[in-house]
């Protein structure tokens, strides 16, 4: 699984790992909730990339 990069602050989303409280390990950037925001620095799942 690709991990997504947050374009303003940099925060790498790795579905491997997950998120606490919010992703199991495992989960794709893609079934994430769209009202998904980073837990860095709050922007919504429209600013991030895939990385490569």
């Amino acid at each position: 699984m690709a991990k997504w990069e947050c374009t303003v602050c940099g925060y790498i989303y790795d579905p491997a790992v997950g998120e606490e409280g919010v992703a199991k390990p495992g989960t794709s950037f893609e079934e994430l909730p769209e009202d998904y925001i980073c837990p860095e620095c709050g922007v919504g799942k429209d600013l991030f990339e895939e990385v490569e």
